[in-house]
């Protein structure tokens, strides 16, 4: 339902002297008509092929689909949420297209953040209190556990492991439903930042292997948001482990899109989220965010429009020479991985950034 560009950034890039082409429809599912990019300058392709065969960068939101992978060719410039580490076919077909292939989601800041991710991480977050909260019920295979309980009764317990953007996000929206909520993390430096900020919101405790689980059995839901920059996700529960939770919990794992956090996952769709694995509920779909598409397209186009611009004005080589933040989103370059620990994932080599700058 997302779309990689909002009528004010194409409005930006006009202005800024480049010609910006867009699907026909492409913004229907974010709130935008066809008419709104026209009017910001842009013009309306009717088939996807066109744009990949005329344009010189291609921004999308998530990763391109195989059909697409295969359009894409030598000196193109894709923009988009990759999520390399657990994908060997896509890694695989943008090696072979030859483009230039830059991550949303590995592109850094100056506080060692990632900018392009928080957007939808705040966006996930947020959502996986509420996605969780109706699996809970029991009409869908949860305790039926209400997240506030009410006086007489006990709230529902939340266990959120990953203290970053994500967990930070889904801890506040769950304890204000009124759930107990503990955040699992293994940076103490974290830990007592969150314990500053938000003391007598939720509880913090540190992720070892055993308090995790420890939590976990006592929990009405657990939310995986666990990050790696690039990598595939741990994986936090095991299978095995399953049988000693509650029946009817809940695991919600954002950490989908890099492989999931939880031995059990598995990619579910909006259409389908949900399913029982041992009595426990999952719910693993793949594009949370794309649940809320409004507010996700503009929350993301505020965080890429400055590099799309800065991709678009200076060509790639140049904008990632003088940006060592948006040097960190290239994972592929005519036909070569270009971020290690995309290579490490899938057993294959990459060269360094600099090394295709260069080249």
């Amino acid at each position: 339902f997302r779309v990689g560009m909002t009528p004010n950034a194409a409005f930006e890039a006009v202005n800024h002297g480049h010609e910006v082409i867009i699907e026909a429809g492409a913004g229907i599912g974010a709130g935008f008509e066809d008419a709104d990019y026209v009017q910001a300058g842009a013009t309306i392709i009717a088939a996807a092929s066109e744009i990949f065969a005329s344009a010189d960068m291609i921004v999308k939101v998530k990763e391109p689909q195989a059909v697409e992978r295969k359009m894409l060719r030598e000196g193109q410039i894709l923009f988009t949420y990759l999520h390399l580490a657990p994908d060997a076919d896509q890694t695989n077909d943008l090696i072979a297209s030859g483009a230039t292939c830059i991550a949303y989601e590995t592109v850094t800041d100056r506080a060692g953040g990632l900018p392009l991710l928080a957007p939808m991480s705040e966006v996930a977050g947020r959502l996986a209190p509420q996605v969780g909260a109706w699996t809970l019920q029991k009409a869908n295979g949860g305790r039926g556990v209400l997240m506030g309980g009410v006086p007489g009764v006990g709230p529902a317990r939340v266990v959120v492991i990953g203290g970053g953007v994500v967990g930070t996000h889904a801890a506040r929206i769950a304890a204000g439903m009124g759930a107990d909520v503990t955040v699992l993390d293994r940076s103490l430096p974290r830990l007592r930042y969150l314990d500053d900020i938000y003391g007598g919101t939720f509880k913090t405790s540190y992720a070892s292997a055993g308090n995790t689980i420890e939590l976990a059995r006592e929990a009405d839901m657990i939310i995986g948001a666990v990050l790696i920059p690039g990598a595939a996700a741990p994986k936090l529960i095991s299978r095995a482990q399953l049988s000693e939770l509650k029946p009817g919990a809940v695991l919600v794992d954002v950490a989908i899109d890099q492989g999931g956090c939880f031995e059990t996952s598995k990619a579910t769709t909006h259409q389908d989220p949900i399913y029982e694995v041992d009595g426990i509920m999952h719910y693993c779909v793949a594009n949370m965010p794309g649940a809320v598409a409004r507010t996700s397209t503009i929350a993301l186009g505020n965080a890429t429009m400055p590099f799309m611009l800065a991709l678009a004005d200076k060509g790639w080589k140049k904008a990632c020479a003088d940006d060592p933040h948006l040097k960190a989103g290239l994972n592929v370059h005519a036909g070569q991985l270009t971020y290690a620990a995309v290579a490490e994932a899938l057993g294959m080599t990459a060269i360094t950034a600099d090394e295709a700058i260069a080249g």
